[in-house]
């Protein structure tokens, strides 16, 4: 059977949790492929059992593939190489997706699917922040930005607000699209999920969107990457992502204008939190980054500079003098008391 969607599931010692998120992709139907990458985990083979006891169970639909230790991005690169469906989604091994908000999604997926020449380019949905030991949900949607119901293209997009980006969560790339592109994450590094979500948008020009809460995104481990202490002792590698984000697109010769102007919001949020990191951090060295990564955007491309550096979000995060840091670093806090993130 011809495969509407393939899910790239990276794995890293994920053999406690892994089980949840292949059940949830399995349940959206028969015309999909779950392309479970062990990242070269270390638990003695654990995760490597689980996702060959699933290829084993499911042989028509999952695939157990084995690598040396790479990364996320890594581990993303390989399930896109072997992707063979018309659409390509990447689902983190300790998140799942819901089988009710699924049902439409993978209605419109096979539509499409009938005419891949044609298909829709990006396909996306609303994700659910699951806050599990808080008992709490924080639904991030769409639905007053972009239209519903139709394709539509970037003329026809809102604004985004600062909590309402898109995200690998909630987004389903047309496959050949990447492969044509040439996408490849960076190794070794996290938070590359803004790589893969940024880089392909200017070839992207059609898309549809599903007001479902499509993306279960849990929140809460101690080890999770988007933890604040772990994002700090990570700040290295938020600063390498970001400059592989400046490096990879023009966004002053991006088209059209609504697309350049949310490219251009975007990156000015990946700098707020390089800056908020780095304030926060507060030595020498930390300083020294910071003004590394504003020369970095400046030596690129001084008018994108320009633009970015007088974002609200820069101005507030970037005042000079220590009252001025922490004045900026309470924003930050209000704003994540405000929209539930971290």
């Amino acid at each position: 059977m011809a495969k509407t969607l393939s899910y790239g599931v990276p794995c890293y010692n994920s053999a406690e949790y892994m089980d949840a998120c292949i059940r949830s992709l399995l349940a959206t139907g028969d015309d999909i492929e779950v392309l479970i990458v062990d990242d070269g985990s270390t638990d003695d083979g654990a995760t490597l059992e689980r996702a060959q006891a699933w290829q084993e169970q499911e042989p028509d639909r999952v695939r157990a593939i084995h690598k040396q230790n790479g990364g996320h991005g890594s581990a993303v690169n390989t399930a896109l190489t072997n992707a063979t469906g018309t659409y390509f989604k990447v689902v983190d091994s300790d998140d799942w997706l819901d089988q009710d908000a699924m049902v439409p999604v993978m209605t419109y997926l096979r539509s499409q699917a009938e005419a891949p020449a044609s298909a829709t380019d990006m396909v996306i949905g609303n994700y659910v922040y699951e806050k599990v030991h808080e008992g709490k949900q924080v639904v991030m949607d769409y639905d007053s930005i972009l239209p519903e119901g139709r394709q539509f293209g970037w003329e026809e997009v809102g604004s985004f607000g600062p909590s309402h980006y898109l995200l690998m969560h909630s987004v389903i790339y047309r496959t050949e699209l990447l492969k044509e592109m040439g996408l490849k994450l960076p190794e070794h590094c996290f938070y590359v999920d803004n790589v893969f979500v940024y880089v392909p948008l200017p070839h992207v020009k059609t898309m549809y969107y599903l007001n479902v809460d499509m993306y279960r995104y849990f929140i809460g481990r101690e080890d999770q990457s988007v933890n604040e202490a772990t994002m700090m002792k990570r700040i290295d590698q938020q600063l390498r992502v970001t400059k592989t984000m400046i490096d990879a697109v023009d966004v002053m010769a991006v088209e059209p204008r609504r697309l350049r102007k949310y490219m251009e919001s975007y990156l000015s949020m990946m700098m707020c939190i390089c800056s908020v990191f780095l304030r926060m951090g507060n030595t020498e060295e930390d300083n020294e980054k910071l003004a590394d990564i504003w020369d970095y955007l400046k030596d690129t491309s001084m008018p994108l500079y320009r633009r970015v550096r007088t974002n609200v979000l820069n101005v507030g995060t970037n005042l000079p003098t220590e009252l001025g840091r922490k004045a900026g670093l309470g924003g930050y806090h209000l704003a994540q008391r405000i929209f539930k993130f971290n």
